[in-house]
């Protein structure tokens, strides 16, 4: 019997700013049956993973070692020979300094089928992050890419300082940090100026990216106590950055955001704050699931003549709605003449979608509102004695059916979907909270707030002391009050562009 082969994939993850990431580096992922990927792969791309692949962290940081670099290229042969699709995923690009190739080597000598995926590498992303650019043709028209920390077991060094230190404009030094005092000085005792403009990049194009800038002479100086990652740069573009430092410019430029809401919603989320210069990190605490059963709102489809008017509190409410009515083989030509009420905006656009427009749009989930909207409608003073199909969460606040059937509706409270606890790695984002690298908290509703507790731990209260909390509406804040949490902002439109917006001008204002 044939042995079964599968296929490596060796994925350039680009340099940590996730939206970086290639087309066809998504595909890959998304293809796979497992991933492989290291300490500097912005674990956001593991997204795109299927639910079923499996996920090995291989990571490696100076010192420290969680998997040799040759049980790495055993690990891609044993998965492809059992006929795996594999997505090695590695920071940067694979073929600079990634050691790509010796992985690539290591799938030849073994038969197995692979490609090479090309990713942005950060000798290229991180200066461009700064606002430095490689080449300019007032300055330089050459640029090299070198290694700070050749390999130990080389007989002889293999880097030509007195050919670089003059002979290239632009130098990009690559896990030098630690060693930029000796940098530094071959690059000045091989004749280069001392007076030329040098800088250190650290962590490029994420929310902790530090840039030190100075000369050949005092880089060394100003950089002491820097950790890697960071990329050390040589030459005349360095001082272009002072005039094109654009993304520090960005109002959310070194803040890292975390999404506590279902993950198939934090995509539109994570967008907005990512296009104002936020690292976001999405930590799930919700998932969206069908009711226990449907027989309750497929039988209020049933009848569905009888309702003068249907109310949806939620776009998951009509995309639920939308398939069962689809699967009893019925379309929205069934609403016609039924009065339907979109509570907020987003969800009266989830009924745009479907080419229903909303009669009415109470910009509050409030009773009071939905009231105060229904007595603002022609003929619609009164509701008494209406009936009134209310599809919602399966949890969900009382408030609302009992004001409506206490004004005289009939009110059939059904459930399209429930809204379960997610299990996702809580470690990670304990790490952040402990370590003080998450600047906001967001609160979609009432359940990311209890979730996020329960998943979090008992000192979840103490780790958001210094936290930015941010809350949608008024009904999220004051479920986060009750557990001791105290919300910082609450927009006055309790939307999730309304949502970012406040995040900010709230940093844009307190600056913190």
């Amino acid at each position: 019997m044939a042995e079964a082969r599968g296929k490596v994939y060796l994925i350039g993850a680009g340099p940590g700013d996730p939206g970086l990431l290639t087309l066809k580096g998504k595909r890959c992922l998304e293809e796979a049956d497992v991933v492989v990927y290291d300490y500097l792969a912005n674990p956001r791309l593991l997204r795109y993973s299927r639910s079923d692949a499996e996920l090995i962290f291989v990571g490696k940081q100076a010192g420290r070692h969680t998997l040799p670099q040759e049980e790495i290229g055993r690990l891609l042969v044993e998965r492809a020979k059992l006929g795996k699709v594999v997505a090695r995923l590695k920071g940067g690009d694979p073929f600079i300094f990634g050691r790509g190739g010796e992985e690539a080597e290591d799938l030849v000598a073994a038969r197995i089928p692979f490609e090479v995926v090309p990713g942005v590498t950060a000798a290229v992303a991180a200066p461009a992050y700064a606002g430095i650019p490689l080449t300019h043709r007032d300055l330089t028209s050459t640029v090299a890419f070198i290694t700070g920390h050749e390999d130990p077991t080389k007989d002889a060094p293999s880097i030509a300082w007195d050919k670089i230190a003059t002979g290239i404009g632009t130098l990009v030094f690559f896990m030098g940090v630690g060693q930029l005092p000796e940098i530094a000085a071959k690059l000045v005792g091989h004749g280069r100026s001392p007076q030329t403009p040098a800088a250190v990049i650290r962590w490029g194009t994420r929310a902790e990216q530090e840039v030190v800038t100075g000369t050949l002479e005092d880089i060394a100086e100003r950089c002491r106590g820097m950790k890697p990652p960071a990329l050390i740069l040589v030459g005349e573009v360095v001082a272009l950055r002072e005039k094109l430092r654009w993304f520090e410019a960005m109002p959310l430029a070194g803040k890292r955001i975390l999404i506590t809401r279902a993950r198939e919603q934090a995509s539109a989320f994570a967008a907005v704050l990512e296009a104002a210069g936020a690292e976001v990190v999405e930590f799930p605490t919700i998932s969206i699931v069908p009711p226990e059963s449907w027989a309750p709102l497929d039988a209020a489809i049933g009848r569905l003549r009888e309702y003068q008017w249907v109310i949806f509190t939620s776009s998951n409410g009509v995309r639920f709605f939308r398939d069962r009515l689809q699967h009893a083989g019925r379309d929205v030509r069934d609403l016609h003449g039924i009065t339907i009420c979109a509570i907020g905006p987003a969800t009266a656009a989830a009924l745009a979608t479907l080419g229903i427009r909303a009669d009415l749009v109470p910009a509050e989930f409030k009773a009071e509102a939905l009231l105060e909207a229904i007595r603002a409608v022609p003929g619609g003073t009164d509701i008494r004695g209406a009936r009134v199909l209310l599809a919602r969460a399966a949890e969900a606040r009382e408030l609302l059916p009992e004001e409506l059937t206490r004004r005289g509706a009939q009110v059939d409270v059904v459930a399209a979907y429930r809204t379960v606890r997610s299990i996702p790695e809580a470690e990670p984002v304990r790490a952040m909270l402990r370590d003080r690298n998450l600047h906001a908290v967001t609160f979609t509703s009432s359940s990311t707030v209890k979730h996020f507790l329960e998943l979090v731990g008992e000192d979840a209260r103490d780790l958001l002391r210094g936290v930015v909390v941010a809350s949608i509406g008024p009904i999220t804040a004051e479920a986060a009050a009750r557990r001791g949490i105290v919300s910082d902002i609450v927009p006055e439109n309790y939307t999730i562009p309304a949502l970012a917006e406040a995040l900010i001008r709230h940093f844009q204002t307190s600056g913190r």
